[in-house]
């Protein structure tokens, strides 16, 4: 970074300046913003997922929350509203932020519930029809799935360590 123009000294032209933290926009700001945000969010308990860096899970009990970051929103997801409201207002006291409220529909993908049965569920329906709008597929007809419901799986088929 040169000197910024009205601060450049003559003698120490050859100088550049130290950024002390990062500026939004600079290419490596996406990547301090994780590592503040990762160190502000395990020290509240929560413990990073080891196969996608931008989920984090807390567990006390048998409560838990589900924190997922994507760029700089975050959705949680919990079986307990006080732990909600509690990591809400964690959250509240070490970054900006405003609650949006209950998401309903993300990345393509709708979130729908049915609390009286405990349900949580997504559907990528509207995001499949645009793509096939989009080749001109949305009026050929459905074949054969590979998978048929009640198909039954073997323990051959399961995964056998976290990673998998």
């Amino acid at each position: 970074m040169d000197q910024p123009e009205g601060f450049s000294v003559e003698e120490k032209g050859h100088m550049v300046c130290k950024l002390k933290k990062s500026i939004y926009g600079l290419k490596q700001a996406s990547r301090q913003w994780y590592f503040k945000f990762n160190s502000i969010i395990t020290s509240f308990g929560f413990e990073e997922n080891l196969v996608d860096k931008c989920i984090y899970r807390k567990i006390s009990g048998s409560k838990f929350i589900f924190l997922v970051l994507y760029v700089d929103d975050i959705f949680l997801a919990t079986n307990d509203l006080g732990l909600l409201y509690e990591t809400k207002v964690y959250l509240s006291k070490n970054f900006e932020m405003k609650d949006m409220g209950e998401a309903s529909y993300v990345l393509g993908i709708e979130i729908f519930r049915d609390r009286s049965q405990g349900l949580l569920g997504l559907s990528q329906k509207a995001y499949i029809e645009r793509i096939l709008e989009r080749f001109n597929m949305d009026k050929c007809s459905a074949g054969i799935a590979p998978i048929q419901k009640g198909d039954t799986f073997s323990l051959m088929q399961c995964p056998k360590n976290d990673i998998e």
